[in-house]
């Protein structure tokens, strides 16, 4: 395994080995770059993933504490876990089910295309997707999406049918299952999926794309890059200058170490990046790095999301199968008819026993609750996720008091739905419950918000240096070396699961890194 200087200031430290970090990673690397990849969780694999919910939550979430405020639902039912994302080797791509779909041309444009909303602090992103459409097809190709480059879908199963036979009754025409970065064949040296049912928990067979065993392998084969395991940063610190020369971790034995660097890159999730940055205030900096637009933290999305679940005469079984199955795309548009400005999906989803008892209605328990329990196997569900409106006063923050074992303030995310995402909400529960009716459902149910994987915004790109903390590659505006490499960089969040996007960015901001390398820029 390849080990870089502790004082080696030529290399490009990663924070954060998911979607985004891991991507930048294998970019980097194989373009002869340097690069020493930070990850502040264990090393899993195939072999080691547990196909138990509660087992495998324990051994992937991110569990350090987190507090949580607002009027959101969440801030109710799970006040220390506002996200359920992943604090492991390849982060939350161990964990996501798979979907990877595009964002719509009028999703880069929402303050042109939707126009004022109060409340909201609309911002066209400072690309389109003209822009992104090559990027977008290496991550395809690269992640093996289904229905693209030949790639046929995988099969439905009879979460799907129930699903399918219901929205084309009700006249939907883009029903299908799914744009999914799962091998429908075997591709990659990557075997197809088996259709076994934890994709939450982590692929056994390998046929879901995670950065654990795709982009870092091969980039750890290029010998340009430095993998650690265990290692929590800290800090970033800087120079008389401002330019940032490296960052202060704890390593897998709780000693204190410091990295030098040429450039810092930070993909820790955009509860974690934006936290790190306000925890590296200086004398320079004193209000966080790279905030001199004061929007570090603030403009968090997590995509407006609903579950609903029917019960059926006859047995479902949902939990066969892909997690999700199947979607529904014909909501993904903005029609400000239906009552509210952007678009949502609808998706298929199925969750184990132990997980539906405790998300189908949190705190919940009487007749009704166990009536759903007890048929189980007649259930077929579907989870909702839209666009939501990005707000200033929706935000990451440094708790007054409570601090982590490392004795860091822990970040507390604040969140109130906007009228906008309570209206999308509503039509989207009626829909899924329509969808069920006209497949001939007994009755169904409407579940509030999960704690979501899909957290965006906090460090959002922008045209502007006063309204945002970085430029249309990633690179702060405040100081040329420091790049955000993960879901903080979007701008609005667009009806779409953010992965494929997060992963395309990467690739376009790899290439650009390289080219301000080569000659010298930063």
């Amino acid at each position: 395994m390849t080990q870089f200087a502790f004082d080696d200031d030529g290399v490009v430290v990663i924070i954060g080995s998911g979607a985004g970090g891991g991507t930048l990673a294998n970019e980097l690397c194989q373009k002869g770059i340097k690069v020493v990849v930070l990850e502040a969780g264990a090393l899993q694999s195939s072999a080691s993933f547990i196909n138990d919910e509660w087992k495998s939550f324990s051994q992937l979430a991110w569990l350090d504490k987190r507090t949580t405020s607002g009027s959101w639902r969440v801030a109710k039912d799970f006040p220390n876990l506002p996200a359920w994302i992943c604090k492991t080797v390849g982060g939350t791509t161990t964990h996501w089910a798979g979907a990877s779909l595009r964002l719509q041309e009028h999703e880069f444009r929402t303050r042109t295309v939707y126009g004022e909303i109060a409340g909201a602090n609309l911002q066209d992103w400072p690309l389109t997707l003209k822009d992104l459409e090559p990027y977008y097809t290496r991550a395809e190709d690269k992640m093996g999406v289904t229905r693209t480059h030949g790639i046929p879908g995988l099969p439905g199963n009879n979460n799907f049918k129930v699903m399918h036979a219901g929205a084309t009754k009700l006249g939907y025409k883009e029903v299908h299952t799914g744009n999914m970065a799962i091998n429908s064949q075997p591709r990659d040296g990557r075997g197809r999926c088996m259709q076994l049912g934890f994709c939450f928990q982590g692929c056994k067979s390998g046929a879901k794309w995670s950065t654990l065993y795709t982009e870092l392998p091969k980039a750890e084969k290029t010998g340009n890059m430095d993998l650690r395991p265990e290692s929590h940063v800290t800090r970033i610190e800087h120079d008389a200058r401002g330019k940032v020369t490296g960052v202060v971790y704890f390593d897998k034995d709780g000693k204190e170490q410091r990295q030098k660097a040429r450039i810092v890159a930070v993909a820790g999730n955009s509860i974690e990046t934006p936290r790190l940055l306000l925890l590296s205030a200086s004398s320079m900096f004193k209000d966080g790095l790279a905030n001199s637009s004061g929007q570090v933290g603030r403009n968090y999305m997590r995509h407006m999301t609903g579950s609903v679940y029917a019960m059926f005469k006859n047995p479902v079984h949902m939990y066969r199968g892909t997690t999700m199955a199947g979607i529904v795309r014909d909501e993904a548009v903005h029609d400000t008819r239906r009552g509210f400005a952007g678009g949502y999906e609808l998706e298929t989803l199925a969750l184990g026993l132990p997980f539906m008892a405790a998300f189908l209605n949190p705190g919940g328990w009487g007749a009704g609750f166990s009536e759903y329990m007890e048929n189980y196997t007649h259930l077929a569900g579907m989870w909702l996720v839209g666009e939501d409106m990005p707000r200033e006063s929706n935000r990451v923050t440094l708790h007054a008091s409570l601090k982590d074992k490392w004795g860091n303030a822990i970040p507390n995310v604040h969140f109130d739905d906007h009228a906008n995402d309570i209206a999308m909400r509503e039509h989207a529960f009626r829909q899924g419950q329509r969808i069920y009716e006209a497949a001939g459902a007994i009755k169904s149910f409407r579940t509030p918000p999960y704690p979501s994987t899909h957290n965006l915004g906090t460090c959002r790109m922008g045209a502007s240096a006063q309204t945002s903390v970085c430029n249309q590659y990633g690179q702060t505006h405040d100081i040329p070396n420091l790049f955000i490499s993960d879901g903080s960089q979007f701008t609005t969040g667009g009806a779409e699961n953010p992965t494929l996007t997060i992963v395309t960015l990467a690739i376009r901001q790899a290439e650009y890194i390289a080219r301000q390398m080569s000659e010298r820029a930063i």
